[in-house]
């Protein structure tokens, strides 16, 4: 059956878009979060509901055509498009439901965390989310999910109470505890392996609409001293406390470099003026916006130091500590770094997050410890070469102190050997057998690959 004949028989029924090369907002909907990204997909279905995605999945198999799954489209390697393929997006999917009695909220999969957080927060609650508000619910949960709740309520996958899935032949599956829990225990960390997530029922907790949180900056020539602090802050902070540090340039055009420690206080507000104050006492800073903040505020504060469409190259790994060593190697490379918009980002992990056993889920990344997030960005593409030049000597110049964790969201389009190897460690064999049960063809394959066993 050609392109053209499939397209006309699904029409009558699809209620979303068809979108072929050449058609408007082809060109708008193919392009993703990072600007690197430049790929072509024969058909985009820009899908408006359930029926809408596995009437896509059916279609990708009679013309047998790869799939690509976009939800917020922020995943750094492109994982969200494809060359000459489907590209199903779930971007329209925008319907959001919260039930403040029970505490449970629903959302679809193209929804993105700042549309989330803005509907709960209404009612004073709140689910780990992503850091950043531009990211999509639904890649974020599948590979873990971490946020600013993350010490005291646990990743956004922990959350998950049942989702809705269209799985590689087009029929639509409903995993939960009760339900399929092999299959909920494999989507809990598994990615995009198993199937597409057309919604998600989330428990929530009461947060806010204002806690205490923010940042202070400190001049990079004080950074060995203030990510030594940030590291002493780490190992007392309460489960209430979420500490992240970084290394940026000033957005005042005057290519200061800086270093800064960014807190957010799931507690009561004069529990976080007191966990906080330390923090704002230290050096002292050259600025300090750490104080009370709305949680939807805060969950926007990184947003325009991650603008879309700037072009982006990551890497990404676990310490095996947060040693002088390490952190002397980290404020020399960011003095070399060549781009303003470039940053280093020091992710704490501790509390409620931690301590759920390795095998509770899909997600092995349940330990106490520091996630080092290279992120190398630029705006011209004349750049390209010098930017991803810079990321890779620093993540070379950090190998001896690597740990065995890495997480699988920030995995660029590169890495060697089996990423999803290191990434699951010791749960991938029961997840290449859970694969070789759901999708034993490897249907869904463009992402961090499990293999069928």
């Amino acid at each position: 059956m050609s392109l053209a004949t499939a397209i006309a028989d699904l029409t009558s029924t699809f209620t979303g878009e068809l979108l072929k090369p050449g058609d408007t907002g082809y060109d708008e909907t193919r392009r993703v979060h990072n600007g690197l990204i430049d790929k072509r997909p024969a058909l985009i279905a820009r899908c408006r509901g359930t029926a809408d995605v596995a009437d896509a999945v059916k279609l990708a198999r009679t013309l047998n055509l790869e799939v690509a799954i976009r939800g917020g489209g922020h995943n750094v390697a492109g994982r969200a498009t494809i060359d000459n393929g489907l590209m199903i997006d779930l971007a329209p999917m925008k319907g959001i439901h919260v039930d403040p009695r029970a505490k449970l909220a629903r959302a679809q999969g193209g929804v993105l965390w700042k549309e989330y957080n803005r509907e709960t927060q209404v009612h004073g609650l709140a689910t780990t989310g992503g850091v950043v508000g531009t990211t999509g619910i639904a890649g974020l949960t599948l590979g873990g999910g971490l946020g600013w709740l993350m010490p005291k309520h646990g990743l956004a996958l922990d959350h998950l109470r049942s989702v809705e899935l269209v799985m590689a032949d087009g029929s639509v599956r409903r995993a939960s505890a009760e339900e399929h829990p092999d299959l909920f225990w494999a989507v809990r960390g598994g990615g995009g392996n198993f199937g597409i997530a057309t919604s998600f029922e989330f428990e929530t907790h009461p947060v806010g609409p204002t806690i205490t949180g923010g940042l202070v900056v400190h001049p990079l020539q004080r950074g060995a001293d203030m990510l030594r602090f940030y590291r002493e802050q780490c190992a007392k902070a309460p489960d209430d406390l979420m500490l992240v540090a970084g290394m940026l340039t000033a957005p005042d055009a005057s290519g200061a470099k800086l270093t800064a420690i960014v807190a957010a206080h799931a507690g009561s507000l004069a529990s976080g003026e007191a966990a906080v104050q330390p923090i704002k006492a230290f050096g002292p800073p050259v600025m300090d916006q750490m104080g009370p903040i709305s949680y939807c505020a805060l969950n926007g504060l990184l947003d325009a130091s991650l603008p879309r469409g700037a072009l982006n190259y990551w890497k990404a790994h676990f310490l095996t500590d947060l040693s002088d060593d390490a952190i002397s190697i980290l404020v020399k490379c960011f003095e070399a770094c060549p781009s303003p918009m470039s940053q280093i980002v020091i992710e704490h992990f501790h509390g409620a997050a931690s301590r759920v056993p390795v095998d509770a889920t899909a997600c092995a990344m349940r330990i106490n410890g520091f996630n080092v997030v290279i992120v190398s960005q630029w705006a011209d593409p004349h750049d390209t070469e010098r930017g991803i030049a810079w990321c890779r000597e620093t993540y070379a110049a950090l190998r001896p102190y690597l740990g065995s964790f890495r997480y699988v969201n920030y995995l660029d389009s590169d890495e060697p050997g089996d990423p999803a190897a290191v990434a699951y460690g010791p749960n991938y064999p029961r997840l290449r057998e859970l694969k070789k049960k759901y999708d034993p063809e490897n249907f869904f394959h463009t992402n961090v690959n499990i293999r069928p066993s």
